[in-house]
């Protein structure tokens, strides 16, 4: 993708109201006029930067004329918004669509933080709930079919708990099952 139809995409994003202050519009302007290759003659430095217009326009014309000029020159309009504004740079919507390699063009970390918004409560009142319930029906069921249940499980289960665990809560149920 091009840097003029990048700037082409940007260019209500930039000129909405409050992004982009006068102070780091002249600096743009002028490092766009003073580095190598100079990308802005004296004259059209001079011209987007006076104060007199209002800042919305100057921008505007800006951006017009550098899409005029050619890719190189959005390029350095690029580097030099990157250099005086990086946040503003990061957040434009031509590099979130360079970010998101997605073809569906959903935003991979947006999405992440969305299935993970529950955080640690909802975490502790599910397990909270889970061992509450297993509490429950372990002591309402007083008969030993619930003894001899537990032991059958951990009989079958050297995969899920180790063998020395394993014995240990063997022992424990034959305990409980001699009270």
């Amino acid at each position: 993708q091009s840097f003029c139809h990048r700037l082409q995409q940007d260019m209500y994003f930039l000129t909405s109201t409050s992004r982009l202050n006068e102070q780091v519009v002249d600096k743009i302007v002028l490092q766009l006029n003073r580095v190598y290759p100079q990308i802005l003659t004296n004259e059209e430095a001079e011209k987007f930067r006076n104060p007199k217009a209002s800042l919305h326009t100057r921008l505007s014309d800006l951006l017009k004329h550098l899409q005029k000029k050619g890719d190189r020159h959005c390029q350095e309009f690029y580097r030099a918004l990157q250099i005086n504004a990086e946040q503003l740079f990061n957040d434009l919507p031509s590099r979130k669509i360079l970010k998101t390699p997605d073809p569906t063009g959903i935003d991979t970390d947006k999405e992440q933080y969305l299935l993970n918004d529950r955080g640690p409560v909802f975490f502790l009142a599910c397990f909270s709930v889970a061992a509450g319930l297993a509490l429950v029906w372990y002591c309402c069921d007083s008969d030993t079919k619930v003894i001899g249940r537990a032991r059958r499980i951990l009989g079958f289960s050297p995969i899920i708990i180790g063998r020395h665990v394993r014995n240990i809560c063997m022992l424990y149920l034959e305990d409980i099952s001699r009270d």
